[in-house]
């Protein structure tokens, strides 16, 4: 981990973020929606790259969230085809509350 680096949110945004962080990840519905929710966006990510590079979709052209409960480990993955955030989105939208809606 030697290029990994490290951001902190202002006190009150970390308060704030803790609250909310607690109130819908301990939750297992909510949890579970915003997993879905975060695939979502992958999906539309990598849908609307697509409409000015059709490349993105060579690799894969279906898009779609698979979950697949796994009783013996007692988990739920969930995987999508989609595109996750690059590290300046994820500087960027740090500690953003709700931007979709």
């Amino acid at each position: 981990m030697e290029n990994a680096a490290t951001f902190a949110f202002q006190a009150e945004i970390a308060q704030l973020m803790s609250l909310i962080i607690y109130t819908f990840y301990s939750n297992k519905e909510s949890f579970v929606r915003e997993l879905i929710s975060n695939a979502s966006d992958a999906l539309d990510k990598i849908r609307y790259q697509s409409l000015t590079a059709p490349s993105a979709l060579e690799a894969e052209m279906d898009l779609e969230i698979k979950i697949i409960p796994n009783k013996d480990d007692n988990t739920l993955p969930l995987f999508d085809t989609g595109i996750g955030m690059t590290k300046a989105d994820l500087v960027n939208n740090l500690g953003t509350i709700a931007k979709s809606g």
